[in-house]
């Protein structure tokens, strides 16, 4: 039975991986979780210099999820260089790192210092505000991601992988821009931005006011977003949001992901990604599946 897949030319040893934000680069979970046993770790948000993030509360449970408004807090490139990095390679898995930044030339900054590193794939965060467009997220702007899409390109030496945001209208614009660019794969969703109210306190629970919402409430949501992008661009999608059991990565990889994120689900489960692994293995045996590339998009 092969569960490997391709994503732009890196092979993974199956199609699950943790979802940046919710798994840090894997310290804090390496002693309850066999890291060896992922697809790749996506780590937190890097950006150039260090963020010190929003202020607090910035989580909140909602009714089928979570909200957060952490603010992308990380310690810059430097220390992840250092720290982090030689950390992950002591493992059997691919190295994914995640991007941030709040202009254009951040981005390029960590893309370039990534570029004689160790890691596989790049992931660019486009649900950043671009502080010089009056705070737009990259991501809601097609122009926009083009844009910066083409110009990480030219100073990496990873695959990149485009996050999009579900915060637009169209998705599927939104993807073809980013293949425009000259993307190698995309990620989605990001969070979709909710809000919630203490009644007892009358004020905001957040204190940044609205926050990014995951979980299994915006499960649906997300397979949407993947099938509509699967059948809008020809690059190969990382599928995320409420993954939280195999059936649910099932459905993504069916949809026309050729791999997932976990997220959220580590949170309340820190061992989900290899239960989640072993599950899509069990359901290829009960179907007799000997390859899991034939589960890619088979929903048309």
């Amino acid at each position: 039975m092969n569960m490997k897949v391709n994503l732009a030319g890196v092979t993974l040893k199956n199609p699950v991986m943790t979802a940046s934000g919710t798994f840090g680069s894997g310290q804090e979970y390496a002693e309850i979780v066999d890291l060896n046993q992922v697809g790749a770790v996506v780590t937190k948000g890097v950006a150039n210099i260090p963020w010190e993030g929003n202020a607090t509360p910035r989580i909140a449970e909602t009714y089928g999820g979570m909200l957060n408004a952490v603010g992308l807090q990380n310690p810059g490139i430097d220390v992840f260089v250092q720290r982090d990095i030689p950390f992950l390679i002591q493992y059997d898995t691919k190295i994914i790192v995640n991007v941030c930044g709040r202009t254009t030339e951040d981005y390029c900054q960590v893309v370039e210092r990534l570029s004689d590193q160790p890691v596989d794939m790049l992931e660019i965060n486009i649900s950043c505000p671009n502080v010089k467009e009056g705070g737009i997220a990259f991501g809601q702007d097609p122009r926009a991601v083009e844009a910066i899409t083409r110009e990480v390109k030219k100073y990496a030496r990873q695959p990149v992988i485009m996050k999009l945001s579900p915060n637009v209208t169209d998705i599927a614009e939104m993807a073809r821009a980013a293949e425009a660019g000259g993307a190698d794969a995309l990620s989605l969703i990001n969070t979709l931005t909710g809000m919630k109210i203490d009644i007892h306190k009358r004020t905001f629970a957040l204190a940044n006011k609205t926050g990014g919402l995951s979980g299994p409430a915006i499960h649906p949501v997300a397979v949407r977003m993947v099938y509509q992008t699967a059948h809008a661009v020809k690059l190969p999608i990382i599928g995320m949001g409420g993954i939280a059991a195999a059936e649910d990565a099932i459905e993504m990889l069916l949809a026309g992901a050729t791999a997932v994120a976990v997220g959220t689900a580590n949170f309340a489960n820190p061992t989900a990604t290899v239960e989640i692994v072993e599950g899509i293995r069990r359901y290829m045996e009960a179907y007799g599946i000997e390859d899991v590339v034939e589960l890619i998009g088979a929903v048309r």
